[in-house]
């Protein structure tokens, strides 16, 4: 049978069930049924209860802390390697870890890179991610890594909300570009905050580049942690006249206090999708599914499709 007859098989990892299930869906077959033995230690045993021989197996789960959720996928990984499975695509809509991509003080790891490896040598033949903290951390892959931008289901919800007097906004100078590719799209202005920090999620100063006095204002980032520079910026575009504040933020990951600085900021609303599940429910967050994204992609590779419109950035 040919290769791009063969029917692929996709699996999740505990923490990404939910996700996973709604990419199955959209992909038109049943998830995968694996069970994962747990030890009064900790320890655990991801197991599939079905074969994957010579089968192309996508595994989905996001590697957001803490570290077991990286050493889930890790394992399962090694687990279908061991079974004989044809192609293991790691299907990893948030990486995880992704912040340590270069050495800003000595002494310290390049956590993404050793992560890249740790992957490859546990079996991943290919690497599908979205919106990775830094574009060059492909560079630490020896596999095809397909990168998607988070803008393909971004970009429609943004237009349905017809703003006037739109402005596109970056919370700190690292994500100007994508604020930028952001304003190309929706043809607006740009403005930049630039922030210095006294430690890690730790705002001493920030400042606004640009004017939005009277603007709608939509921040961009890849991610938001603790939430302090998103509200931060948000807060201070408010103070300066804008007339609105919300953001668009890929990966939801919450930690801290993060719900109730959102909930206590001039933020009209949070856009984030699904890539890592919500701790909490909020009035402001705004949910946009990444699965059918994933879906078409993941189809496109089994049937050896070009996937390039699916890269709007």
């Amino acid at each position: 049978m040919p290769e791009t007859e063969k029917v692929a098989k996709i699996f999740a990892c505990s923490q990404s069930v939910e996700l996973a299930e709604s990419i199955a869906k959209y992909y038109g077959i049943p998830l995968g049924n694996v069970i994962t033995n747990k030890y009064s230690d900790g320890e655990f045993q991801p197991s599939f209860e079905e074969s994957v021989r010579g089968s192309r197996v996508f595994l989905i789960g996001s590697t957001f802390p803490n570290s077991d959720n990286l050493m889930e996928m890790l394992l399962m990984l090694d687990a279908a390697k061991r079974s004989s499975a044809r192609h293991i695509t790691a299907v990893i809509p948030y990486f995880g870890w992704a912040r340590q991509d270069r050495k800003d003080k000595p002494r310290v790891p390049i956590a993404a890179k050793m992560i890249a490896k740790m992957l490859e040598t546990a079996g991943a033949t290919r690497i599908i991610t979205m919106d990775l903290h830094a574009d060059q951390i492909q560079g630490f892959f020896e596999k095809p890594v397909d990168h998607l931008y988070a803008s393909t289901v971004f970009l429609p919800y943004l237009k349905n909300l017809g703003l006037d007097n739109l402005t596109m906004a970056s919370p700190d100078m690292g994500g100007s570009k994508r604020a930028y590719a952001y304003s190309k799209a929706m043809k607006s202005d740009v403005v930049i905050c630039y922030k210095q920090r006294a430690k890690a999620n730790v705002i001493s100063h920030m400042e606004l580049i640009g004017d939005v006095t009277g603007k709608n204002v939509v921040l961009v980032d890849d991610l938001v942690d603790t939430a302090g520079t998103l509200t931060h910026a948000a807060n201070l575009m408010m103070e300066r006249g804008a007339k609105s504040v919300r953001a668009i933020c890929t990966h939801p990951v919450l930690s801290g206090s993060a719900y109730d600085k959102i909930r206590d900021s001039k933020l009209e609303e949070l856009i984030v999708t699904d890539s890592i599940p919500l701790k909490q429910k909020s009035e402001k967050i705004k949910l946009v599914s990444c699965a059918e994204l994933f879906a078409e992609v993941m189809k496109a590779i089994q049937t050896n499709k070009s996937i390039s419109s699916k890269f709007l950035m």
